[in-house]
């Protein structure tokens, strides 16, 4: 047998015997069946894209100052002779009030010796008056008489060229005449010399009533008057005590009105002055105003601390002059007319001096395609396209304002965005979507700005 097999041709017929089974039992062996496995679709939570009103919002920190403070001062030299009770750091002083006094004696003499003068230049006066009037009078009977003796004097002549009369009688007549021009000559120099007279007591006069008033307001400066409706600050002097001109008496805090530097980073700036991006402006001083109107912006002041929920509404006056380089911030004033009304103890007190604050500033509401910042995913947004299926698109997001993104480009209204996290994220994937309408009603009151009330909350 083995030297059968060991012969080639046997050999190529059992292999090739072996290869024809092999092939016979594939053939023959029934085919494999294939059990085909669909994904099962995921439910996914997603809110519809919308246009909504939106209001930019930043928010920024100051402290609460006066808007009008004044360091009332000592106008002249003199001791302190009287002092308002109430003037003590703390208390309030209504608008008017005589709050000090200073020594007035001095200023009182020195007032009705300039009244005197006054006086009696007026009576010099009055008293030139008459004497012009009297010359002028005396002027006009010496004339009247010139004219008679004159007159008397041609009638002389005559008779003289007659020789009815003696030479002394002409001569006696004639110096009668030169006596009688004499006269008028005299009255009418003395005449002349009134005006300049006249001219000099009214400058006395002048002069006079000008140091009358000049003390009376030096009299006036010894009262210092409140001039507002103060809150009495720091008070650095006592009654009796002597003060030179310019010493600080006591500051007054006004109570109309107080005003807030808040510093908002300038990164934020951006979404406050969006509604002027696309125009070019002219911040001259006539037009800097017409911008910042036409901003519209508003603010809501809180305070940070025990108690944080009371809130003022207040009005943005304007922008500070320069950035801080170091925070790299912004101040925006804003002002809060009445801090001192609507007070309630222990929940909503008055805005004073030194209260650090919170100040929300934001834009009027423009529609805008915002959605939840957790939603953006590296630039990107997962949506459930119109075949139920997984689409990954990126987007430009415009500007960020807490938990909301508002998006520029790359969406569209009505499209399905996936709010919630999915994993694994694999593109074509099938997806249930599920909306959630409690996220679409609160992501519209955010974007608009309305909160739910909170307990405790007192605004005005």
């Amino acid at each position: 047998m083995k030297k059968l097999l060991q012969k080639p041709i046997i050999l190529l017929i059992v292999l090739a015997l072996g290869v024809g089974l092999t092939v016979m039992m594939v053939k023959s062996k029934p085919a494999v069946q294939h059990n085909s496995t669909a994904m099962v679709p995921r439910t996914v939570d997603v809110i519809r894209v919308q246009s909504l009103p939106f209001r930019n919002r930043v928010s920024a920190y100051g402290n609460v100052e006066p808007a009008i403070s004044l360091q009332g001062k000592a106008e002249l030299n003199g001791k302190i002779t009287y002092l308002h009770p109430d003037l003590r750091q703390g208390n309030s002083i209504a608008a008017g009030t005589v709050v000090a006094r200073i020594d007035a004696d001095d200023f009182l003499v020195s007032l009705k010796q300039s009244e005197a003068d006054l006086q009696s230049n007026e009576s010099t006066l009055l008293q030139l008056k008459e004497e012009q009037k009297t010359t002028r009078r005396a002027l006009k009977l010496a004339k009247d008489n010139l004219r008679v003796g004159e007159k008397e004097l041609a009638r002389i002549q005559d008779i003289w060229k007659k020789r009815l009369i003696a030479r002394s009688t002409l001569d006696a007549e004639e110096q009668k005449v030169i006596q009688l021009r004499q006269s008028v000559s005299d009255l009418q120099g003395q005449l002349n010399t009134y005006a300049s007279r006249l001219s000099s007591e009214t400058a006395k006069i002048s002069r006079a009533r000008e140091q009358v008033k000049g003390q009376k307001t030096t009299l006036g400066r010894t009262e210092i008057l409140m001039p507002f409706d103060a809150r009495v600050g720091e008070v650095p002097v006592e009654a009796g005590e002597f003060v030179t001109a310019g010493t600080v008496l006591f500051e007054a805090l006004n109570l109309d009105g107080v005003e807030i530097n808040a510093q908002v980073p300038v990164r934020q700036m951006r979404g406050l002055v969006q509604p002027l991006q696309n125009r070019q402006l002219d911040l001259t001083v006539d037009n800097l105003a017409s911008a910042l109107d036409a901003l519209q912006l508003k603010a809501r002041v809180t305070l940070v601390g025990d108690q944080a929920n009371a809130q003022w509404d207040a009005e943005v006056l304007r922008f500070t002059e320069s950035i801080d380089p170091q925070r790299r911030t912004l101040g925006i004033v804003v002002a809060v007319d009445k801090p001192y009304a609507k007070v309630i103890p222990g929940k909503r007190p008055p805005l004073l001096k030194g209260m650090f604050t919170h100040v929300e500033i934001s834009t009027p509401a423009n529609d805008a395609l915002v959605i939840p910042y957790k939603a953006l995913h590296q630039g990107r947004v997962y949506l459930v396209d119109a075949d139920g299926k997984l689409e990954i698109r990126p987007v430009e997001v415009l500007l960020l304002q807490g938990e909301m993104a508002v998006i520029d480009k790359g969406l569209s209204a009505g499209d399905q965005l996936i709010v919630n996290d999915l994993i694994p994220v694999i593109p074509g994937m099938p997806l249930k979507a599920r909306i959630d309408s409690v996220l679409e009603t609160d992501l519209r009151s955010a974007a608009s700005g309305v909160v739910a009330s909170q307990p405790g909350v007192v605004a005005e």
